[in-house]
Formats: structure tokens, sequence, C-alpha cells
């Protein structure tokens, strides 16, 4: 009942534009479940061959996020069914997912991973790079995918200020950006903001949270 306790009061705080990715990796099946009979159907994992795994295992209208760094040779496994891929950081791995969502007759929704901590271990593009790929002759060709939104993470700080600049800079990329409205990208998600630092990201003005901890307890 502690995931289905912990979902309630999500959803009676939760603004109604924001979606809530729960953040199910290492957690087994019955866990996801019981956030699945509480009404959760958005899951987001961040190991492609754990997403297969459970996706195979779970009721079909499971909506499935990858969430983690996704290398390009993984793609091809999570094609055919992944609702959103959050984390996508070159022109490279976009073109891979083209290729598969292709291969299976799909448009894959995307999020363009942008850099905003001052951390040195977060993946992302620079604001210069997302319009450079953006603007690129290359994306322009891509017909199976579709850039839908940014997401970031803030730096790991107990700044609450810090927090707050890094998400304030990502939405002043995304409301420039949002301006764009083409065959292949057309941004309405911003996702930011995880366990620790969600409600600064509400704040701020994310409409899509990723939460594991908080929903599920702390990791195995």
């Amino acid at each position: 009942m502690i995931i289905q306790n912990n979902l309630n009061s999500f959803y009676s705080s939760l603004p109604e534009n924001v979606t809530l990715v729960a953040v199910s990796k290492t957690k087994p099946i019955a866990d996801l479940m019981e956030a699945y009979q509480a009404g959760q159907r958005v899951f987001g994992e961040n190991k492609v061959q754990e997403m297969c795994e459970k996706q195979i295992q779970m009721p079909e209208d499971v909506k499935w996020h990858l969430i983690g760094h996704l290398q390009t040779n993984k793609v091809k496994y999570i094609a055919p069914f992944v609702e959103l891929i959050h984390g996508v950081d070159s022109l490279k791995l976009l073109k891979e997912i083209d290729k598969q969502a292709q291969k299976n007759n799909r448009i894959i929704n995307c999020l363009m991973q942008i850099y905003i901590a001052e951390e040195e271990t977060k993946f992302g593009l620079s604001e210069q790079e997302l319009f450079e790929v953006i603007n690129s002759e290359e994306f322009k060709k891509l017909e199976n995918i579709k850039v839908v939104g940014l997401m970031g993470m803030a730096t790991y700080t107990e700044f609450n200020e810090q927090i707050k600049k890094e998400f304030l800079y990502l939405k002043s990329i995304f409301d420039k950006y949002r301006q764009l409205n083409t065959a292949n990208c057309q941004l309405n998600i911003l996702s930011m903001g995880m366990s620790g630092d969600y409600q600064i990201a509400i704040e701020s003005g994310s409409t899509m949270i990723r939460v594991g901890s908080s929903i599920f307890g702390n990791r195995a």
C-alpha cells in the first residue's frame, strides 16, 4: 500500500499540466504492478535490457520512457514500443532512432537533453549545439522522429537557488525554441525535476517530473 499512498499524494498535489514519470529502475514487477493498480501508466527505466524485460511482463497500456543515457547500438531493442526517449544528446543518436523507428513503421518522440548542471558527469548539449542540430539539413530529413521537448538535470546540491537558476535557464531555452513548429520538431514537454528537486522544477515551469524513491522507496 505504501506505493499506492505515495502515488495518491502526488496525484492530489501535482498541477494538471505536469506528467509524473515513475522511475522504476531496479524495482521488481510486483512494485510496478502496485503502481499500475494505483493508476500509474508512465514508467521510466534507464537500462535498455531491464526495460525490455519489464515491458513483456507489464500490461500493454503502459507507456515506457527511456530516461537513461542511450547508446546507438541499443536503440533497436526499444524501437518497437518506447513512448519517449528522454536523453537524446547528439545528431548521431537521433539518426539511429529515426532509422530504427522507420523499420518499425513508427514515429518515436524524443527529448533533447541540455547540459545545465555544474557537474562534469552529466550528459547533454549546449544551447549552441541544440541550435546546430535542429537547424542542420540532416535533422530536417528525419521523418520518423519527433523532438517534442527538452530535458535537463540540475546540479546535485543543497543550494536551492542554484537549482532554480539552472532550471530557469533551461526554461528560457525551451521558450525560445517553442516557436519552432516543423514536422519533426514541436516542443511541448519540459522534463526537469526528480525526487529531490521536483517542486523547484515545477515552480520553474517543468511539465514532466521523473520520480523514483519518493514513490517506490530507496533503491534496492
